[in-house]
């Protein structure tokens, strides 16, 4: 096909070179058909409820039960949640976690917003910013000087990882986890806060932010809170009174909730968090396998210890036009591959969360080959 323009019949993939699940989006992630069907059969008795009874109540404290188990939290460690994704939660952190200053490590879009909170707040000082250029491996701070070290465990925007780590010093360690958490492995007595939202590897819909805390952590809140003025919905010593009471302060959308725990007793009933990473990582090197051995592709991360097992982001040579792959790609109903908006690589970026079948993801790199033969490489 080289020099010809490829009819919609040349790009029409063939029935074994369509993935069961169509669904690769980075978030929000593919929700799994029997955690949907479970939510219809519940429904009459569950949606339209008081979030403050206990029909919602009790899916809430499993949820949080359930969290704690996937995660193997160290005593003391709690569980909150609240109104908001982690863009709302780098707001109430501002408030309730960073005391004077933060140090950040920034490595693609999503790190760096939590530093510009930091930096706009009145009331903090300027923060320490660690930076490196996307793609790149992460660089660390020789010494900390805030009294909140923060970073992403994996950065959505890139696929870059950064091992969960504790400095030197007493700076309470902030992990942004919103899309590693459930689908990568970490020791979560090596954090003081590891944050996240429910529509990538729980495989649910947004609008709710979870955070690990440990016990430092929860004195930091009840001790720096009362200090400053807080919006009571950023307001995290009110966080921790409603998750004890298994609720949030305002309302939450009921479906989120059901869904989260659906994805979180599936991960549980087929051997926890091990059974769930195992799946991204199996996925993960089905990409950067084929990538790594195929004429056009590459990996972007070039590092291979930081190129994440749940977001895998590949760079095409300039002979393919990427957009164009996933239009194809999208016109057989494999969506949601188009790389981050504002990267601005000729890439596409894959999710690997474990909701995502890692058959399918084998099947999905089989059909890229099947179209680049016949697009206009």
């Amino acid at each position: 096909m080289t020099g010809a323009h490829p009819t919609a019949d040349d790009l029409r993939l063939p029935p074994e070179l369509l993935p069961a699940d169509g669904r690769f989006g980075s978030g929000p992630s593919k929700v799994r058909d029997q955690a949907v069907a479970s939510l219809t059969e519940v429904a009459h008795g569950y949606l339209g409820t008081s979030h403050r009874r206990e029909g919602v109540r009790s899916v809430v404290r499993d949820v949080r039960s359930g969290l704690r188990d996937l995660f193997s939290l160290p005593d003391g460690y709690e569980v909150l949640l609240g109104v908001g994704g982690s863009t709302l939660f780098w707001d109430a952190a501002s408030f309730g976690l960073i005391e004077r200053r933060s140090t950040h490590i920034v490595i693609g879009e999503f790190s760096s917003k939590f530093a510009q909170v930091a930096r706009a707040a009145p009331h903090l000082d300027e923060p320490q910013v660690c930076e490196t250029a996307p793609g790149e491996t992460p660089a660390r701070p020789e010494t900390v000087e805030g009294d909140v070290y923060a970073y992403p465990h994996n950065e959505t925007s890139t696929g870059v990882t950064v091992e969960v780590h504790r400095p030197a010093g007493d700076a309470l360690v902030v992990v942004d986890g919103t899309s590693a958490a459930g689908g990568m492995r970490f020791d979560a007595s090596a954090s003081d806060v590891y944050y996240f939202a429910p529509q990538k590897c729980f495989a649910s819909d947004g609008g709710l932010w979870l955070a690990l805390c440990s016990p430092r952590a929860i004195e930091r809140i009840e001790r720096v809170t009362p200090t400053r003025w807080v919006p009571a919905t950023l307001d995290l010593s009110i966080a921790i009174e409603n998750s004890r009471l298994e609720q949030t302060y305002n309302t939450p959308a009921l479906a989120t909730i059901y869904l989260l725990d659906q994805q979180l007793k599936w991960m549980l009933e087929h051997g926890g968090l091990d059974f769930a990473a195992g799946r991204s990582e199996r996925s993960a090197a089905t990409v950067y396998g084929w990538a790594e051995g195929h004429k056009f592709a590459t990996p972007f991360v070039k590092d291979p210890a930081h190129r994440s097992p749940v977001t895998a982001t590949i760079d095409f040579d300039e002979r393919v036009d990427a957009a164009a792959l996933a239009a194809a790609l999208r016109a057989n109903g494999i969506v949601d591959v188009e790389p981050y908006r504002k990267l601005g690589r000729n890439q596409l970026r894959i999710a690997l969360f474990p909701a995502i079948d890692p058959d399918d993801v084998a099947i999905l790199t089989r059909a890229i080959d099947f179209l680049l033969e016949r697009m206009a490489v």
